[in-house]
């Protein structure tokens, strides 16, 4: 039986670093919806889907951090393109200093030695 904490531990750490890694997946150009999906996707342990990612990039175009345009496309109808914004730009970039921080900090919690 799969452990309840653990897995709740997981989903919320998932929810936290979603909207980072969709920023990030998408700060060097534009890139359609299910491009910023498949670039997620390969991250272990970051299980997600199309359900996920299109009310987070809504969201993320509201909070004005990206842009979307309608591009054709030789495949069929057109789609969906997002990019940054300069306003994107600049809070990628306060992010992942703040994850690079935090990271940091968490690991050496990890390979700090017991002192009990």
């Amino acid at each position: 039986m799969a452990d309840a904490f653990f897995d709740n531990w997981t989903t919320q750490l998932r929810k936290g670093v979603l909207e980072l890694c969709i920023l990030n997946a998408i700060r060097g150009g534009s890139r359609y919806g299910y491009d910023i999906v498949k670039r997620i996707r390969g991250i272990e342990g970051l299980v997600i889907g199309e359900g996920t990612v299109y009310p987070l990039l809504s969201r993320l175009r509201q909070e004005g951090l990206i842009a979307s345009t309608l591009e054709e496309s030789p495949e069929g109808p057109a789609r969906k393109c997002y990019r940054l914004t300069a306003r994107g730009r600049e809070q990628l970039r306060n992010m992942n200093l703040h994850w690079k921080s935090l990271g940091g900090g968490v690991e050496t919690l990890q390979e700090e030695k017991d002192h009990d």
